[in-house]
């Protein structure tokens, strides 16, 4: 269809004029009898009655934001402003758009079926563009791009500049592209300076390249779908005029995570008729790092003048105690339209605040409060555990597998089924056994090494033919002249290297092993110069991987208890706990929500506040409110006065948003009796004093009310200027790197994951200890207590 064409609509039903009328006027008939109206709130009545002009739906966690875009629908639609073909509603994901889709449907009954507008971004985009291919260099029957074909095609166009790839490789340019895409950015609107930083500034070159490949493909990608419609309307107004006359009405879903190009898409679209509802909740804006802009929602009444603004403030989720902390921790926010959320339903029980020595008894207390609840018959499928990085998972899955509690994970794949993990799983068990054939052909190319599928094919087909294992054909193939000499040279050393590996194995502790084999086999290096998004996240996946190694006595055990992690059961229709990052978890509610890792550095982020400063801080607080508004019964925090920081222990501090909460909506609990008859606040003495806010000052009086053998001890340490933890009643010794060690050779000292054992060696803060059952081990004296 040409743009010259006065119908580019006539295929939304493939029926007259006349007929669209009929259906709408049934419709009609049909829902003026349904009452719609009749449970709406009045604040949730306002925003659906309020047809007329620009509004924005302010709506919190829980307040009912899909009912009223729905009802919106079905209320245009039975008042007759519009049939359902001359309404646009986007959504975010598909899912979102089939529930809308059923709910309208619920409403106005069959003639939702016309409501052909009704889709995320990209399906609507994708519609739009086939429809006018011509205008923008395609043809209607353009192929939409996938990642891997995204990269190929990269790939070639960084060749053809010859420019290295392995210095500039096709993820990274791939990433800055797609972010100019996300702020609707042709390659001829890229600033100098951003199109600078690729290849010594031919960023912007390599953009327009790719771009003009892409049409002699007759191809589009992901950003093409809203980035060619905004060329589409600009170069074209009358088709542009066509698409604003015929939407009569637009609704917006979960408006605060949309890009630059969405928003500019959006106000092209309203610009004419100006009845564009848009719903969303500023305070729950947290995809920022994924192009996401805050603003949008922000100076929606800039942009609208004359808006009305609606505030669903009336939350049927959670208690009070939890909105209570929550809207409290949020009002810090400075970048925000304002709202308090309320209920009328009970306070119910207040979140719970506590602290353990380390992350791995974090991990056992949560586990052990699961299994509290689960002995109280409250369903698993109503618990989730939500953490700020994936790499937290890891300790609370080995927990949860320990006690025999289902879980699943939720937006990735769990901890060892991750591709890197499974990646460095393979290089150990190449190392622990020469016969593992599905190890070996996992990573024999992996970072590559120019082991082809010829060459692998190969090895195959020998060892079949003389039984013998992948990698012993290997060692067999590399003494001869059939494989070419590159990759017999890679082979070899390759082998080589695992036959090294497997001797260290015979005397060093396993995670060094790891650590070697992981850097040695350039796997750690592949990920480093990644140079993308998740690349971050997986090497700190890998770091946790090493470190998860330590509690084991040797490789083949940890190898056993990850086939046991690996197999256990998750039938779809079990009940199980969810687990899953906070990112991962908006949209879903949980009647009890575990929120570990609590501390600063990790929430709120340091990379967050290193990156973006103040916009980073507010959206990680964001992000700690919509953890909170998860909960419906129960929201319970977690912190560790020690966590393993990039390979090493650290200690931390407890998070400032611990200190923004308010006092009266929080209970500070004690760990179980088993682990310490003090607060777990008591763990933090080493770092009070640089640690002085009114919520951690509450912290320390709740501690003065312990018992008169805690006073004396603090009273006996105030004149060392430094403070020591104290676990049943014992002293643990601190570390101050000072050299200065506590310990000395044959004193007998405990340790609480590997018990009592026998000081064997003194090297600063590192304490050699034989201990009675886990043999000899190096363990940081802080972990450590006296005269046990």
């Amino acid at each position: 269809m040409n743009k010259n064409d006065s119908s580019p609509f006539s295929d939304d039903f493939g029926l007259p004029a006349a007929k669209h009328n009929s259906l709408s006027a049934r419709a009609r008939a049909s829902v003026s009898v349904q009452g719609y109206l009749t449970d709406l709130n009045e604040e949730q009545r306002r925003a659906v009655e309020t047809l007329d002009g620009p509004v924005l739906v302010l709506a919190g966690a829980g307040t009912g934001k899909t009912r009223v875009l729905t009802t919106r629908i079905a209320h245009v639609i039975a008042s007759g402003k519009a049939r359902p073909f001359e309404i646009l509603s986007v959504t975010f994901t598909n899912k979102a758009a089939r529930e809308m889709k059923e709910r309208v449907a619920g409403l106005i009954g069959p003639v939702a079926e016309g409501m052909q507008w009704l889709g995320t971004f990209h399906a609507i985009g994708t519609k739009i563009l086939r429809r006018h291919a011509e205008l923008v260099g395609l043809r209607s029957d353009f192929t939409i791009l996938g990642v891997d074909d995204q990269l190929r095609l990269m790939k070639q166009v960084i060749e053809a500049e010859r420019i290295d790839e392995k210095r500039w490789p096709a993820r990274q340019l791939a990433s800055i592209i797609d972010s100019w895409k996300n702020r609707g950015l042709t390659p001829a609107q890229v600033p100098p300076g951003e199109a600078g930083i690729f290849a010594q500034g031919k960023g912007a070159k390599l953009y327009e390249a790719y771009q003009e490949r892409l049409k002699t493909l007759n191809a589009a990608d992901f950003g093409d779908l809203l980035l060619e419609c905004l060329r589409l309307w600009r170069e074209n107004p009358d088709v542009l005029a066509q698409y604003q006359e015929r939407f009569r009405y637009i609704l917006v879903d979960e408006y605060q995570d949309t890009n630059v190009a969405q928003y500019l898409w959006l106000r092209l679209l309203a610009q004419t008729r100006k009845n564009i509802c848009c719903v969303g909740d500023d305070d729950q804006s947290i995809y920022g790092w994924r192009g996401a802009e805050v603003d949008n929602i922000l100076r929606f009444e800039h942009d609208f003048p004359g808006a009305t603004v609606v505030r669903l403030e009336r939350n049927y989720r959670s208690t009070g105690y939890i909105l209570s902390a929550a809207s409290h921790l949020i009002a810090q926010n400075q970048s925000r339209l304002g709202k308090t959320l309320r209920t009328e339903e009970e306070d119910g029980e207040k979140v719970t605040l506590t602290g353990a020595w380390d992350s791995e008894e974090e991990a056992r207390l949560i586990g052990e409060e699961i299994e509290v609840l689960q002995n109280r018959k409250h369903a698993l499928s109503e618990i989730a555990v939500l953490v700020r990085v994936s790499a937290q998972m890891r300790e609370i899955e080995d927990r949860l597998v320990t006690l025999g509690v289902p879980y699943r994970v939720i937006g990735g794949p769990r901890f060892y089924e991750r591709a890197e993990i499974r990646d460095a799983l393979a290089y150990l068990r190449c190392t622990n056994s020469f016969y593992d054939d599905l190890a070996f052909e996992r990573i024999v190319n992996v970072p590559k090494r120019g082991l082809g599928d010829a060459t692998i094919q190969m090895l195959h087909n020998y060892a079949r033919s003389t039984g013998v294992p992948l990698m012993e054909a290997a060692r067999q193939m590399i003494e001869t002249d059939e494989l070419r000499p590159k990759p017999r040279q890679s082979l070899r050393d390759l082998l080589t290297s695992f036959s090294r590996w497997a001797k260290m194995a015979e005397t060093m502790p396993q995670s060094e092993v790891a650590q070697t084999v992981l850097e040695e086999s350039g796997y750690t290096e592949m990920w480093q110069k990644e140079r993308t998004a998740d690349a971050a996240g997986r090497l700190e996946n890998l770091k946790e991987f090493v470190r998860s190694m330590e509690e084991f006595p040797d490789m083949q055990s940890f190898l056993e208890h990850v086939s046991l992690v690996m197999e256990a059961n998750e039938g779809e229709g079990e009940d199980r706990v969810s687990l899953m990052t906070l990112h991962a978890a908006k949209g879903l509610e949980f009647d009890t929500v575990f929120l570990p890792g609590w501390e600063e550095g990790l929430f709120p982020n340091q990379r967050a506040l290193d990156e973006s400063g103040r916009a980073g801080l507010e959206e990680e607080r964001r992000l700690a409110h919509v953890g909170l508004t998860r909960a419906k019964r129960r929201a319970k925090i977690y912190f560790a006065s020690n966590r393993r920081i990039h390979g090493l222990w650290n200690s931390t501090v407890p998070s400032r948003f611990i200190d923004e909460l308010p006092e009266g909506s929080v209970e500070v609990l004690d760990a179980p009796a088993h682990y310490s008859h003090q607060s777990r606040f008591d763990n933090a003495p080493a770092f009070s004093s640089s640690y002085g806010t009114p919520g951690w000052q509450r912290a320390q009086a709740y501690n003065n009310k312990k018992s008169d053998n805690h006073q004396s001890y603090r009273s006996q340490n105030s004149s060392t200027g430094r403070g020591a933890p104290i676990i049943e009643g014992k002293v643990i010794a601190r570390s101050d790197n000072s050299g200065d060690a506590s310990f000395a050779i044959g004193e007998r000292t405990f340790h609480m994951k590997f018990g009592p054992g026998t000081v064997a060696g003194v090297d600063g803060n590192k304490i050699t200890v034989d201990f009675d059952k886990a043999g000899r081990k190096m363990v940081l004296e802080s972990f450590l207590q006296k005269n046990a």
